[in-house]
């Protein structure tokens, strides 16, 4: 006997298939155009998803390469902005954690890229005779998070303090995450939606 209603669950089908498509779009342009465009699309409530809301810290460090914290994340305030641009290229990344002169591995703040074209460059100041401490955001103005933070907190935290780097500190600093991270990460996981929906439609789940 012919389905008569399955002209209908087509129809819904499609309607899924475009939704989701929507769904993976949308969240991420709004991410890469974050910078560009003065709008707060954290509020989306294409971002308010489940799924996201769960992912942590700790699981976007996971899938990083550089998933461990090491020497090369960090820098001394009394390191010459020359050789911490220089760290930060050798290890493909766009800002180190500042830690305090001595061995007690205190926090003084944040260097970023942006920081030395900024603070350094465009002041006519040399790379080789200045500081580290001269340009950084000191301790009191720095944004952390930890690794239980879900990803959709340090989405908000770096759109509202407009910044693109934020250190994983817990009690100690374990890694830093940027904006370019959690975009991955949406990706990733509206790419995992799609592929259970696809095989959803292929007859793969009962």
């Amino acid at each position: 006997m012919e389905d008569s209603s399955h002209p209908y669950k087509m129809h819904v089908i499609a309607r899924v298939i475009k939704s989701c498509r929507e769904t993976f779009r949308v969240p991420v342009l709004q991410q890469l155009q974050k910078y560009t465009e003065n709008a707060s699309i954290i509020e989306s409530p294409l971002m308010h998803q489940k799924g996201l809301e769960n992912t942590t810290v700790a699981e976007v460090l996971m899938k990083k390469e550089d998933e461990k914290a090491g020497s090369w994340l960090w820098c001394k305030s009394d390191d010459t902005v020359y050789d911490a641009a220089k760290q930060m290229s050798r290890n493909n990344i766009g800002s180190l954690v500042v830690l305090k002169p001595g061995d007690e591995q205190m926090i003084a703040g944040i260097v970023t890229e942006r920081d030395c074209l900024q603070k350094v460059i465009a002041n006519d100041k040399l790379f080789k005779y200045t500081k580290v401490g001269e340009i950084m955001t000191s301790q009191n103005k720095l944004v952390t998070v930890t690794s239980d933070t879900n990803v959709y907190q340090a989405m908000r935290l770096m759109s509202e303090n407009q910044i693109r780097h934020v250190p994983v500190i817990d009690g100690r600093i374990v890694g830093m995450i940027s904006m370019v991270d959690v975009v991955r990460t949406v990706v990733d996981q509206q790419r995992s939606e799609m592929n259970k929906l696809n095989d959803f439609i292929k007859g793969d789940y009962y």
